[in-house]
């Protein structure tokens, strides 16, 4: 846990000397081809925060269709099939596949 926080500090401290360090620094941003939609004069450090942003929102979708598609996998691997699941605890299986009680 200590370490976790000392990670933590040092990133911070790194944000903040980027932003110190960039404070006159000065951009436009342009959302369309024409000239249509600029954003004049905005800091660099907003940029680039902002584009991180959008690239953690980006990622999101990818990370949970992976995280299920590793559940799904692990839910049908050979390994889990004899495994008796909550619902079916106490209960056997004949060769036909009717469900009884010992």
């Amino acid at each position: 846990m200590p370490l976790r926080l000392l990670g933590f500090i040092i990133i911070l401290v790194v944000f903040l000397l980027f932003i110190t360090l960039n404070l006159d620094n000065r951009c436009d941003i342009r959302f369309w081809v024409n000239d249509t939609a600029i954003l004049h004069q905005v800091p660099v450090y907003i940029t680039a925060f902002s584009a991180f942003v959008a690239g953690m929102f980006c990622a999101f979708p990818i990370m949970f269709l992976v995280h299920f598609k590793k559940k799904k996998r692990e839910k049908d691997s050979p390994e889990n099939r004899g495994v008796e699941s909550k619902k079916n605890r106490g209960k056997f299986r004949h060769r036909d596949g009717e469900e009884g009680t010992p």
